[in-house]
């Protein structure tokens, strides 16, 4: 019953966070949905969310819905990044370009901390910052990166953040989630 702060304190480690920043919950895809229903605000030309091409497909499938549940077409306000033709990871100056360029069309970014496919580390410093200098709000699924990479999410100030434990962590099928939200 009282897990969430049980594990409060590691969870925050895990993450680089402060222990009132992480909460211990559900499942990935419904801590997904839960922090893009409180930080996806589309308003006037602001209503994109910004993906990468091929993320997990669950991943893809919550943005889709939250786009449908404003009232959008994800056909028209998804913009999936691709890589360099001929390439298979994006180039972290052409995410930080994609931001910037698409700045007055974004409400929010959601990308991996590590991708599942080619085990490509983002450099979630260096993205984050883009996102912040654009004014647009950014969540990073850490599923492939909690356990695998250092993070310092409270230092880099990301603006949610949710992963699972039963890939890297060891924890197994069914076994709890966290999410990360700044103070």
């Amino acid at each position: 019953v009282s897990y969430h702060e049980i594990f409060r304190d590691m969870g925050a480690r895990l993450v680089g966070a402060q222990p009132g920043e992480v909460v211990m919950m559900n499942s990935l895809t419904v801590n997904l949905h839960l922090m893009m229903v409180s930080f996806y605000r589309p308003e006037g030309g602001r209503t994109k969310i910004l993906i990468e091409d091929d993320a997990f497909p669950s991943d893809s499938y919550a943005v889709a819905s939250q786009l449908r549940l404003h009232g959008l077409d994800p056909a028209e306000h998804l913009i999936r990044l691709e890589p360099r033709a001929g390439e298979r990871t994006l180039h972290t100056e052409d995410v930080c370009a994609a931001i910037a360029d698409q700045r007055d069309q974004l409400a929010l970014v959601l990308l991996p901390g590590v991708n599942y496919l080619t085990g490509q580390v983002f450099d979630i410093q260096r993205i984050t910052a883009a996102a912040r200098d654009a004014g647009v709000t950014i969540g990073w699924d850490l599923a492939h990166a909690a356990g695998n990479i250092p993070m310092r999410l409270h230092d880099w100030g990301a603006d949610f953040a949710c992963w699972c434990s039963y890939k890297y962590l060891n924890a197994g099928p069914g076994a709890v989630a966290g999410c990360f939200v700044p103070a």
